[in-house]
C-alpha cells in the first residue's frame, strides 16, 4: 500500500495534505524520516509514525450507536439528518449502517466499513437475532405470542419467520420484547399491524448476543471490542 493512501485512510488529510506532511518531515517509517509520500509500505509489519506518534493499522472499524429518533439510517439523505452526522472522527473509514432502524425508532445500531460483516449480520441464513422493546397499542395476549411463533403474514403477503414474543405488560398499551431474525421494511410495526395492533414506541436493545450499552445516552457511540464483534455473529 502507498504511504499517502494509508495515512489518508487513517484520517491525516487528503493525499495532497499528506504529501505536504511528509515533505515537511512529519512522517517516519521504521524510525526513518520519509520525504516521499508515494513509497510502498506494509501496513501490518512497518512501524508508521506521524510526528512521533505510532499509527496503528486498522482496516475495519465497528461502531455501536445509541440511535435517537429523528435520524435516517443511511449514508446520505437530501431531506433528513442521517446517523452518520452523529459520528465524528471516522469520516475516512466511509462507514455505513448495518441494516436500518426507522426514523422514529431508537436503540442499537451498528456502523462499519466491513461489507462482509454487514452481509453476515443481515443474512437470514445466519440467524442473527435482533431484539426489540416496544409499546404496543392493544392488548397483547398469549394468542398473539403463538401467532408470532408460527409466523404472521404481512400486508404484502410475505410470511415472516418464527419470532419470539414476550409480554412484559398486557394492557390497552402493552409492553413487550420481540426477537426476529429478519429485517424487512418496518417489519416489527407491520407484524403487529397484521394482528390489529399499533406500535407506538420501538427500541432495538440487542443484536446477536450483543446488548445495547446502557452507559450510552441517545446519540452517543463507541467502538466495539473484538469480543463484542464476535457476540454479534454466532
Amino acid at each position: 500500500m502507498r504511504l499517502d493512501k494509508f495515512l489518508s485512510n487513517h484520517g491525516y488529510g487528503s493525499r495532497k495534505e499528506v504529501k505536504l506532511l511528509v515533505k515537511h518531515g512529519g512522517v517516519s517509517v521504521n524510525d526513518r524520516t520519509i520525504k516521499k509520500a508515494d513509497i510502498k509500505i506494509d501496513p501490518v509489519r512497518d512501524h508508521i509514525a506521524v510526528r512521533g506518534e505510532k499509527v496503528d493499522y486498522e482496516p475495519f472499524v465497528y461502531i455501536m450507536l445509541h440511535k435517537p429518533s429523528g435520524y435516517i439510517s443511511s449514508t446520505k439523505d437530501y431531506k433528513d439528518q442521517t446517523v452518520l452526522q452523529l459520528i465524528e472522527g471516522f469520516d475516512h473509514y466511509k462507514l455505513h449502517p448495518v441494516g436500518r432502524l426507522d426514523k422514529d425508532t431508537e436503540g442499537l445500531l451498528l456502523l462499519t466499513n466491513d461489507g462482509q460483516f454487514s452481509h453476515d449480520v443481515l443474512s437470514p441464513k445466519k440467524h442473527v437475532d435482533k431484539m426489540y422493546y416496544a409499546h404496543v397499542e392493544g392488548v397483547v395476549t398469549e394468542e398473539t405470542v403463538k401467532a408470532f411463533k408460527a409466523g404472521v403474514t404481512l400486508d404484502d403477503g410475505y410470511e415472516t419467520m418464527p419470532a419470539t414474543l414476550e409480554i412484559i405488560k398486557s394492557d390497552t398499551v402493552s409492553e413487550i420484547t420481540l426477537v426476529i431474525q429478519e429485517g424487512k421494511f418496518h417489519q416489527v410495526k407491520r407484524m403487529f399491524q397484521s394482528v390489529g395492533m399499533t406500535v407506538i414506541y420501538l427500541k432495538r436493545i440487542k443484536m446477536g448476543s450483543l446488548p445495547l450499552d446502557e452507559n450510552l445516552a441517545l446519540g452517543e457511540y463507541r467502538k466495539l471490542s473484538h469480543h463484542e464483534i464476535n457476540l454479534v455473529i454466532k
